[in-house]
């Protein structure tokens, strides 16, 4: 591809990725769109970004670009056509509920294609493999053995279904990605381009870089700092991890356990308040519940979760007699020059703790940010990269919420969820303990395949309504 053209081509997917980020923060100040437009405007720009980052039969998303499959073009036209028929039509389709047409039908199942195909790419083969399994129960049902038999449905039934309102497709885990997650996900691409990630690192540093082991420990800490406000394990990796992995393979550890130092700890942050991972804003939904609930059960939780990797860090130190950084920080000082970044953070609790909706709490926590950039000397282009690498980071929970929608959806139609949560009591045998361990060994088998937020909502429709029948609290179930 020539020079201009490569340049045209990747402007072009600059001003998708900041045209999506600038579409959520207007709604989320102006107010949300009817939820099937909000979500079909969200999934439209997510697939279009997807198909152009992620090239056909290849995994991992490069922001530049050289150029274009064909198939990757017919596939963005064909996004584009599928969900902009939900925009334009959606009047007509509420009209007609559980009646559709033949175009429906056509935009409907080449919609459930394209979602399964941007979320092999963006998040590998397992979860499509999985929700393919739950679409081809629904199908066979007549043909399943024992309590696993249904009655079945026809292909135009799973279709309407699935994309025709809100129980598949356009539910409530993309509804979630499309109001609360997003803007989420801006604030902490805000706050990592007005300085605060470095300012974590620093703090961490002088709390703890001189003890024993010190460089692991300044990634624990770190990391549970970023993972608190950008609810993202890949961003916290990102942003920590480029910095405290080399300083702990300078001391003396080695390259794999410090590489699983940062990983851990940067997955914790997920469940560390204010700002938690996808799942967190799922769960309230799926609760009914308040998102400052969920925070306040996460944080004992998540405290824990760090204090047990940060004496693992400690004990690995001091049995291999690693020493400590050198020269670190003062505290004061840094929070005297550069303490006015934790600003942003303190509004976002305090807005969700004096009861405003998490989508108010993330507007306001995004305008502090971009003021406390402002005043840090963030430019006019780093606030556009901030637009464009919150769009890119956000790729694969789209990827995920409209993927997992089909499982809900195959959930509520089939009434599955209860079917195997009875079979989960039957062989736990009424025992809480044998329930809650074959709990955790369906999470940790999800887990080797699943992002977190696919994993939450598979776990949620099988393995939840078993425990709650246990006695588990929902809430606690649902953690």
């Amino acid at each position: 591809m020539p020079i201009k053209a490569k340049s045209i081509l990747r402007l072009l997917i600059r001003t998708i990725a900041i045209f999506m980020s600038i579409f959520h923060f207007y709604t989320g100040i102006f107010g949300l769109l009817t939820a099937l437009r909000q979500r079909s405007l969200h999934l439209l720009l997510g697939l279009v970004l997807i198909y152009f980052l992620y090239p056909s039969f290849k995994t991992g998303n490069s922001k530049k670009v050289k150029s274009i499959h064909k198939l990757d073009i017919l596939l963005i036209i064909l996004s584009i056509l599928v969900t902009s028929y939900m925009l334009v039509y959606y009047p007509a389709i509420m009209r007609r509920p559980s009646l559709p047409i033949t175009p429906d039908l056509i935009a409907g199942g080449l919609c459930i294609l394209l979602i399964l195909e941007a979320a092999r790419r963006t998040l590998g083969i397992t979860l499509p493999f999985v929700t393919v399994l739950f679409l081809f129960y629904t199908y066979f049902g007549p043909y399943m053995p024992g309590f696993l038999y249904h009655r079945g449905f026809s292909l135009k039934r799973i279709i309407d279904h699935m994309y025709m309102g809100t129980e598949g497709i356009f539910g409530i885990p993309l509804g979630v990605s499309a109001s609360f997650v997003f803007l989420f996900i801006l604030f902490g691409a805000f706050l990592g381009k007005c300085g605060l990630s470095e300012l974590f690192i620093k703090v961490a540093s002088a709390l703890t870089g001189k003890s024993a082991g010190g460089p692991a420990k300044v990634a624990v800490i770190s990391s549970a700092f970023m993972g608190s406000i950008s609810g993202s394990s890949i961003a916290n990796v990102v942003s920590t991890g480029s910095f405290t992995i080399p300083l702990m393979k300078q001391v003396g550890y080695d390259k794999n356990f410090a590489g699983a130092v940062e990983a851990a700890a940067s997955t914790g942050g997920q469940i560390l308040p204010p700002v938690m991972g996808a799942a967190a804003f799922i769960m309230a939904e799926f609760l009914g519940i308040g998102y400052l609930t969920i925070c306040a059960a996460a944080a004992i939780p998540a405290v824990i979760y760090f204090f047990s990797v940060g004496i693992t860090v400690h004990f690995r130190a001091k049995t291999t007699g690693l020493s400590g950084m050198k020269e670190v920080p003062k505290v004061k000082i840094l929070l005297i020059k550069k303490g006015y970044l934790f600003l942003p953070v303190i509004i976002i609790v305090y807005f969700l703790v004096y009861g405003y909706t998490p989508l108010r709490a993330a507007v306001m926590g995004i305008i502090s940010a971009i003021i406390v950039g402002l005043v840090n000397r963030m430019k006019l282009v780093d606030i556009l990269d901030a637009l464009e690498e919150a769009a890119h980071n956000a790729l694969p929970v789209v990827a995920a919420c409209a993927t997992c929608g089909m499982i809900v959806g195959v959930v509520t139609l089939t009434g599955i969820g209860l079917k195997l949560a009875h079979m989960i009591v039957i062989i736990a045998g009424n025992n809480l303990f044998l329930g809650i361990f074959f709990t955790m060994i369906a999470s940790i088998i999800l887990g080797m395949g699943l992002p977190t937020t696919a994993k939450y909502i598979v776990l949620a429709t099988i393995a939840c309504p078993a425990l709650i029948r246990l006695g588990v609290a929902p809430l606690a179930a649902h953690l």
